[in-house]
């Protein structure tokens, strides 16, 4: 069976860089009028020509997204697991030359943490971990996964790249969705930011969707980690990728995560810079893009700016959260992957979610609603 890399070896990274600059206002133009998995479209729409254009993407995004998911917003929330980390990434607060305390739940503390979850009203959960696949690895999954299942109704995986035969047990196990984000489609670029571990392995990452949707698992999570390289030829990217995703695995749902790079221990700063104007771009574009597509927003971002973000095309939402194993139970900075920008409580964030107009679901879907 082929994989998305036997595809991307096809694609010349410089000559989309090329292209999508020189994209014109009549390139805008034309794709505001057949947006829909048209890539020449996202090309245009992504590229710098569409800035001038944000207000009627945005009124079209608006209205698509409302068409299809009326005005629910999903609400969930990440659990880490563990801090532990076998790879060297100079982005991220787990890289495992930082010297910060190293921690991975106990059944008793991940209880503990689920208790807590539950109370707040959350009924989809993602878990959260670094990549250390020894000490964090299939046999510590296997024994914590149905733990989790049994409080929760939707449980996400964002962990190290599993093999086939790996995702095929989770899922037996009640796995819904994984979430696995490339950081960047640029391998230079991935290359300079990974420099010890497995996740050097750029290919074998890039294939691990195709291994996601070959094990049966209902959702698939992309992202990248907007500010390693150009944004926009990395959103491209990451484009391509959804849609040879979506017409290999027609039965499987998509979704995106656009994170910004944002401040961590040892972390760097941003080789390209997004803007919130061009983070509008980016969510419009690909709303028209693909009407159905699930797009999160994490807590990365600042309370007024999600807010404003919501009506643009957000499905998804995380709210009150924390980004260090235990953090729930006992909350600390030590442990964090990243700093978070919204700190507002899950109250306050349903609160407004509310009084914009907006009907926050805990618990948007069921396996046994789908038909096979």
């Amino acid at each position: 069976m082929t994989t998305f890399a036997e595809q991307f070896k096809q694609i010349s990274i410089s000559g989309l860089s090329l292209t999508i600059n020189s994209c014109t206002a009549s390139d805008v133009e034309r794709a505001l009028n057949n947006p829909t998995a048209n890539l020449n479209s996202l090309m245009a729409l992504l590229s710098p020509a569409a800035m001038a254009y944000l207000e009627p993407m945005a009124q079209q995004a608006s209205a698509i997204t409302r068409q299809r998911f009326g005005a629910n917003i999903g609400l969930y929330l990440p659990l880490y697991l563990s801090n532990l980390c076998a790879n060297e990434c100079d982005y991220c607060g787990f890289s495992m030359s930082n010297k910060l305390k190293r921690k991975t739940l106990s059944s008793l503390e991940l209880a503990q943490e689920v208790a807590i979850i539950k109370q707040r009203g959350f009924d989809s959960v993602l878990l959260v971990s670094g990549e250390h696949e020894t000490k964090v690895g299939m046999k510590y999954f296997e024994s914590m996964l149905p733990q989790v299942k049994a409080a929760f109704s939707q449980v996400a995986m964002e962990v190290q790249p599993l093999k086939l035969i790996e995702y095929q047990r989770l899922r037996q196990l009640g796995l819904d969705a994984v979430m696995i984000y490339q950081e960047t489609y640029h391998p230079q670029t991935y290359a300079q930011h990974h420099t010890r571990g497995n996740k050097q392995d750029f290919i074998y990452r890039l294939n691990t969707p195709d291994r996601v949707a070959q094990a049966g698992v209902d959702k698939i999570g992309l992202g990248v980690l907007l500010g390693l390289d150009d944004w926009r030829v990395d959103a491209l990217l990451m484009g391509h990728h959804l849609a040879y995703l979506e017409n290999t695995y027609w039965r499987t749902r998509y979704s995106i995560s656009l994170p910004r790079l944002r401040p961590c221990t040892g972390g760097i700063s941003p080789k390209v810079t997004l803007s919130d104007a061009g983070l509008v771009q980016l969510i419009c574009a690909f709303r028209l893009f693909n009407p159905q597509l699930e797009i999160s927003l994490s807590t990365r971002e600042s309370s007024s700016l999600r807010d404003n973000l919501l009506p643009l095309g957000i499905t998804h939402l995380s709210a009150g959260s924390s980004t260090q194993p235990g953090g729930y139970q006992n909350p600390s900075r030590e442990l964090d992957q990243f700093e978070i920008s919204d700190d507002r409580t899950v109250e306050q964030v349903v609160s407004q979610l509310k009084h914009r107009g907006f009907n926050p679901l805990w618990k948007d879907w069921e396996m046994g609603w789908i038909t096979h």
